[in-house]
């Protein structure tokens, strides 16, 4: 099952072992501009965001410190948590999660997806499952705004970022969301200028 992606200790102890060992090429050190200026435009700050697979979390630390105070933040390692915790030592405990995204259960107005997906291995199972977790975590209305690598699959299953196309994308999202927009973005960072597609979804009631 796609759920057992996460679930065994070996993957815990491959993506611990990569902040070890400071094996995090896609870690750029600030807010994803994209996101980033998605985040700028939203007014209501009592929405419930969730960040899955957050890493480093930087577009949370950037909603926190915007007033965005119910952002919740999920990653199997333990270790990006406890650096979090270190680099904003005012976020509440409580919502730097150290679980299973397939197994954890809540509900969100907004989710945002920033080089998760991408760290999946590209089976087309583990991509239904992600999309119907996704949708299972919001509440109906709720949006799932983020980016996607728009770069081709090679086939191997160790090699991250996975890619994949925007038409494949939307075999997973459309039965579970209407699609308000799913284009090139125009604002990437320069390394991956091209190569990035910007989507916000909306959960269907």
């Amino acid at each position: 099952m796609a759920e057992d992606i996460f679930d065994s200790e070996d993957q815990r102890n491959y993506w611990s072992t990569r902040y070890d060992e400071a094996r995090t090429g896609w870690d750029i050190g600030y807010p994803s501009r994209p996101l980033k200026t998605y985040i700028d435009q939203l007014t209501d700050k009592n929405i419930r965001v969730l960040i899955p697979g957050a890493g480093n979390a930087y577009e949370a630390a950037y909603l926190f410190e915007k007033g965005f105070s119910n952002t919740v933040i999920l990653d199997i390692s333990s270790i990006p948590l406890e650096g979090f915790k270190k680099r904003l030592p005012t976020f509440p405990k409580a919502q730097l999660i150290n679980e299973n995204f397939f197994s954890y259960q809540g509900q969100f107005d907004l989710i945002i997806e920033q080089t998760f997906f991408c760290s999946i291995p590209p089976l087309p199972a583990n991509r239904k499952a992600y999309a119907l977790q996704m949708s299972k975590l919001l509440e109906p209305g709720g949006k799932l705004v983020g980016l996607w690598f728009d770069i081709p699959l090679t086939g191997d299953l160790e090699k991250r970022p996975f890619g994949g196309t925007k038409e494949e994308y939307l075999t997973y999202f459309e039965p579970h969301f209407s699609v308000k927009t799913f284009v090139k973005a125009h604002n990437s960072i320069p390394p991956r200028a091209g190569n990035e597609l910007f989507g916000i979804f909306i959960k269907k009631n």
